[in-house]
């Protein structure tokens, strides 16, 4: 039998490519989104190829409706209907007072966090349907608890992507369809290097800072059918930073 396929937004790189190599360990053929790394989408595929996985790579601005429509489209032909959609695209995130602030700074994010997984998961689920269940995994942030200064807009677009999956959770539980979060702590990843991280450690009870395989197993996780009967639930993968 072909394999179940997941879609992974923002997957050429950080998060988004540890989960796609990940959900390919694990049996998934891996539709590895980008929109304009193509060289990055190119070594994740290579990378799952080389231990004997399936994937391939589709360019989309997944907060575009239209690019939307063509990437789903492309995926089912190319490797099948879409099993599990994991949301994880992001934007930049600069550090802004809240006074600096105006409306396109929240819309901006908003346009990543709650505009993309809306088109995705508007175009996903006819298909989900039909099979009779699917996966749906946001990839949320420990900050929609800490609110750290300057990252109002970002923390507003995320608390609304968890109400997203929070509401969607409980529609769509009735097709058996889940619908979760996983929230990471700070997981450093590339354009993260050069930054401070010591008091940020401090505060991990764990001990220390999470990295992008912890968070790709939590999707696992929630992907797999040991999940089948969680649904609505905001997984934090934080080293105990926050607790819920």
């Amino acid at each position: 039998m072909p394999a179940d396929v997941a879609l992974v937004t923002g997957a050429s790189r950080g998060l988004g490519a540890a989960v796609a190599r990940r959900l390919a360990r694990d049996g998934f053929a891996v539709a590895v989104n980008y929109r304009s790394d193509h060289d990055g989408a190119g070594e994740v595929v290579a990378e799952i190829a080389e231990t004997g996985g399936r994937a391939a790579a589709f360019a989309a601005d997944v907060t575009d409706p239209a690019e939307v429509g063509g990437l789903i489209s492309a995926v089912e032909h190319g490797l099948g209907p879409v099993a599990v959609l994991v949301c994880n695209a992001t934007g930049p995130q600069p550090d802004t007072a809240v006074s600096d602030l105006d409306w396109p700074d929240y819309l901006a994010h908003l346009e990543f966090f709650v505009k993309s997984p809306v088109l995705l998961q508007r175009r996903v689920l006819p298909g989900m349907k039909a099979r009779g269940g699917g996966r749906i995994i946001h990839i949320g942030a420990e900050s929609e608890r800490t609110a750290p200064a300057g990252a109002a807009a970002y923390v507003t677009a995320k608390s609304a992507q968890l109400g997203l999956a929070r509401a969607a959770a409980k529609e769509l539980a009735a097709w058996r369809i889940t619908v979760n979060t996983v929230a990471p702590g700070w997981v450093p990843v590339e354009r993260h290097a050069g930054v401070d991280r010591t008091a940020y450690l401090a505060g991990v009870p764990l001990g220390r800072l999470g990295e992008p395989d912890d968070v790709a197993a939590a999707v696992s996780y929630l992907a797999s059918d040991d999940a089948r009967f969680v649904t609505g639930v905001r997984l934090s993968v934080s080293g105990g930073a926050v607790t819920d």
